[in-house]
């Protein structure tokens, strides 16, 4: 019988590094950033990041999965507004394959295949049955991207591998405050403040060199 321990189990599963939606293969622009000299340390390494989070598609993500574990929720409208909010055709693509992949892999595991959907909404859908709250949901949702964008920076920056901890540690409280919000946030609250990071994904569509799709 399902329980919130093993639930708990499977949703670390999901959002762990090793399920294969192709999360490493992502940068959202930061490579852009870092070959721009932007993002050069840990301190501008956090402080990317955690904008990402607080103002731009970590924030946006945060919002659609909430909505998605909804039942009551249209999750094919939901993944078209979402898609409408990508920012470039990078971003579009991004949500769209890890989607894909997603409930691809979920469908193997629990032998019931979910719609199409962009990632956040597929990982919100995915959790609808889980005894979670959506704020623990959230957390490890959003702990997981923060986590993809440093692994990101102490590969191409380099950042050391104690740098790239101390600054996902540091990384903790941000999400820690977000998630409460994020969980009762309206629709209506969608919004992308972090106007240099949606440009520098625009312009690594054309990067000569690149090591991400993003």
């Amino acid at each position: 019988m399902p329980t919130p321990t093993l639930d708990r189990l499977h949703l670390m599963q999901w959002l762990s590094p090793m399920f294969p939606v192709g999360g490493y293969a992502y940068s959202q622009g930061l490579e852009q950033a870092i070959t721009d000299g932007d993002v050069t340390c840990a301190d501008t390494a956090h402080n990317w990041v955690r904008c990402a989070l607080c103002f731009g598609t970590g924030r946006m993500d945060g919002i659609f999965l909430a909505h998605a574990r909804n039942p009551q929720t249209d999750v094919a409208a939901l993944g078209d507004l979402a898609f409408a909010y990508a920012g470039s055709a990078e971003r579009w693509g991004e949500m769209r394959d890890q989607g894909l992949a997603f409930g691809q892999t979920v469908g193997a595991l629990t032998g019931e295949m979910p719609p199409a959907l962009p990632y956040a909404v597929a990982v919100g859908h995915a959790t609808r049955l889980l005894a979670l709250a959506t704020d623990e949901v959230l957390s490890l949702f959003l702990h997981s991207l923060a986590a993809q964008q440093i692994a990101a920076a102490v590969k191409f920056v380099p950042l050391g591998q104690t740098a790239g901890q101390q600054v996902l540690a540091r990384l903790g409280a941000v999400i820690a405050g977000l998630v409460p919000t994020l969980a009762l946030a309206p629709l209506s609250a969608l919004g992308n403040a972090c106007l240099g990071a949606d440009l520098a994904q625009m312009r690594h569509e054309t990067l000569d060199v690149r090591i991400f799709r993003s």
